[in-house]
Order: C-alpha cells, then structure tokens, then sequence
C-alpha cells in the first residue's frame, strides 16, 4: 500500500536521523518546510537545547509569500543568530525533503551568513 508523501518524507528523515547527530561542537541545522512557511534551528541534541532559530512566520518577514528569495532571507537570518551563539560548524539536517529550491536556498544563505557544513 502506498503512503502519503508526509508519510514518505517522515520515513526518510527518520533514516537521516539514525546517521544525523548535533553535538556541542557541531550542532545540527534541522530544516522544516510547508506549503507556506519555512523554519530553521540549529539544535545541540545532547543537552537537547536550540541554539538559534529562525523562521519566515517572524514579524519582519511575515508579510512576505513563501519563495526561494524570502528562504534565503530566513538562512541568512539564522546564520548571523548562529553566529552570535558561538556556533561556526553544523551538520545540515534537511527533514527528508529534496536538496532543491528553497531547502538549498536557505542551506546557501545559510553559508554566506559564516556556518560551515
């Protein structure tokens, strides 16, 4: 029987999630996106703690639709966070969903902004 996509995408980012780990040192990226919104942390799974967050519902990009260029946005929003918590390392974590148009677009930003992964 074939599953719903949700269902596809939670089964891969569960295999992901069995290699994916974020440490004091080198936190995890996690990605998560829907069909109007887009959200990042970077977490520390040890203590289980997010270090920086960032999501495109915050009141300066709120009025903007959902796009390639507003992800990006999001990205550099949360590498300049990141930066300021201490953290210059993650290990990308993109949720199961393909690394394509506004997951990479942040994951790019994200770069630029100074996180290495």
């Amino acid at each position: 029987m074939k599953g719903s996509r949700t269902q596809a995408r939670r089964r891969r980012h569960t295999r992901v999630r069995k290699r994916v780990y974020g440490t004091q040192g080198r936190p995890r990226l996690a990605v998560f996106r829907s069909n109007r919104y887009i959200s990042a942390q970077v977490i520390d799974d040890d203590s289980g703690h997010t270090l920086a967050a960032a999501s495109s519902q915050e009141a300066v990009l709120r009025d903007k639709t959902l796009s390639v260029a507003t992800a990006a946005e999001v990205g550099k929003l949360l590498g300049e966070r990141a930066s300021a918590a201490g953290v210059s390392e993650v290990v990308f974590d993109r949720g199961g969903y393909p690394f394509h148009g506004r997951v990479k677009a942040l994951a790019e930003s994200a770069r630029e902004s100074g996180l290495e992964f």
